[in-house]
């Protein structure tokens, strides 16, 4: 008979006592950190575009035949429940951002205990996980924001391995091992590059597994299970719209996994400045992770080799992709700030640095980030005020406005860069020009656009919106946007 020991079967009421303390923290610091942009329509780009899928669908729009992208669906879920909530949407999803944030950084206090950090590293790796969303572009809702809880939750889970093995708790071990890959293929189905770490996740429970001492079959099966959790919320979605018909399952498959092959690649110049900038960001947790593996303590050792060992699945889901924007690096911040909490919690110098650089940081994002909402109110009020007479066109610019001025939408192609911008050139299985043509021919009553770029146009693109513009739309508003400016046009027969 199979012999196993709990490793805990109960938690002292005082433990719970902290926890629970510990969580109103970082509750009380996620909403200080995010009251600023409560209500805020542009805080980025990517999450607009979520916004308005979600809206959308509760409509009957249906993600990559109505309105097309790459990220999962899961993801576009997510939005419409949470567009559920009363109001507009924009300060619904940014609540409820500011609550996973919390959680996340939850988890990560308690993952950080379990590599013995102090109740001070642990905290403080709370605190800065929280402080550095907002470093990285993540003070919103992008989908790490989000898919982040998953995926620490998935790595508290992960460190008790070594403890599971030591009592030869196979079945704990089994079952631990089906809820930890079920996060992971939930943050698979809200972005695509959690499977690097989901994977990660699944090889350390069938290594300790082995460590467990089970037997061959035993490791089979749990291997073919742990896989099917992790593959089952993307297989739903696959086998959704397969039973949708070949045609909609031929844009599902070519925007989720074909399409991205296609991308033109950014310059080699812009992509050392991104690295440089992200690393720069990111070196206070290098350093506190060198110190924490230095001063690794023997009772915790193993426990750290797996977070380390989550950290590089981590790196490996960022390169992936190639375009390195900040963003991209929220999902290594959960692993980091784990690794990082032995050695602020042991080094006040370690601690005081990192709370400097923290410090520093917000002051430099504080001066260089525009809020840039009245311009988005203001240009969502034309657009409003045109709406019943035609959809409007954001051919570059924030796709908000289509949900600001409760507008239709022209095309399926409505995140901006898609029509509009060199990278997605070739990418989108259309020809961008030739569908910039056909919404340019329903005689948009309001056109959305910027000057400069934020990246290259696409020249055939702009080749056919340039001239059209100019011959039939007056310029109603040019305002700040970023480091550049919002440019609206409004038909001249509509405008006064």
């Amino acid at each position: 008979m199979e012999h196993w020991t709990p490793v805990r079967t109960a938690r002292p009421a005082s433990a719970w006592h902290h926890i629970a303390w510990t969580l109103l923290l970082f509750t009380g610091v996620a909403f200080a950190l995010r009251l600023h942009d409560f209500g805020n329509p542009v805080i980025h780009v990517d999450e607009q575009y979520y916004l308005l899928v979600g809206d959308r669908m509760l409509h009957g729009a249906l993600p990559y035949v109505d309105f097309w992208d790459r990220k999962p669906l899961g993801l576009f879920l997510l939005f419409a429940g949470m567009r559920l909530l009363p109001g507009d949407g924009i300060l619904a999803y940014q609540l409820t951002a500011t609550v996973f944030a919390a959680l996340t950084a939850g988890f990560i206090a308690l993952s950080a205990r379990r590599l013995g950090a102090r109740t001070l590293g642990a905290a403080a790796a709370g605190c800065a996980y929280l402080l550095w969303l907002g470093y990285l572009s993540g003070r919103g809702g992008q989908s790490p924001v989000f898919y982040n809880l998953f995926m620490a939750a998935a790595g508290w889970l992960t460190l008790r391995l070594p403890a599971l093995a030591d009592t030869r708790h196979r079945r704990g071990i089994v079952l631990q091992g089906a809820a930890a890959c079920l996060l992971a293929g939930l943050a698979i189905q809200t972005k695509y590059t959690p499977v690097v770490e989901g994977a990660f996740f699944g090889l350390a429970h069938l290594w300790y597994l082995h460590r467990a001492e089970a037997k061959l079959p035993l490791l089979g099966g749990a291997a073919m299970l742990w896989a099917l959790m992790g593959l089952a919320p993307t297989l739903g979605a696959v086998a959704w719209y397969h039973a949708q018909g070949s045609a909609v399952f031929s844009s599902f498959w070519f925007s989720n996994f074909a399409s991205v092959a296609l991308r033109r690649s950014y310059p080699a110049a812009k992509i050392v400045d991104r690295l440089a900038g992200t690393t720069a960001q990111l070196s206070p947790f290098l350093v506190c992770a060198a110190l924490s593996w230095r001063w690794q303590p023997a009772e915790h050792r193993a426990e750290l080799r797996v977070a380390f060992g989550w950290l590089g699945a981590a790196l490996i889901g960022f390169a992936m992709i190639g375009a390195f924007f900040d963003h991209y690096a929220l999902p290594l911040l959960v692993p980091f700030v784990i690794v990082a909490a032995p050695a602020l919690g042991r080094s006040r110098v370690a601690l005081g640095a990192s709370a400097l650089a923290a410090a520093m940081l917000f002051v430099f994002h504080w001066q260089i980030e525009p809020d840039d909402r009245a311009t988005a109110r203001a240009a969502g009020r034309i657009v409003a005020a045109h709406a019943h007479q035609g959809c409007p066109y954001v051919f570059a610019g924030d796709s908000v406005l289509y949900l600001l001025g409760h507008a239709c939408v022209p095309t399926a192609y409505a995140f901006p860069s898609t029509l509009a911008y060199e990278a997605e050139q070739g990418a989108t299985g259309i020809d961008e020009a030739a569908e910039v043509r056909r919404i340019m021919a329903t005689r948009p009553p309001v056109v959305v656009t910027m000057d400069p770029p934020l990246a290259p146009w696409n020249r055939q693109s702009l080749a056919v919106m340039a001239p059209l513009l100019a011959r039939d739309y007056r310029l109603e508003l040019r305002a700040p946007r970023e480091e550049t400016h919002l440019l609206v046009y409004v038909r001249r027969d509509l405008a006064r």
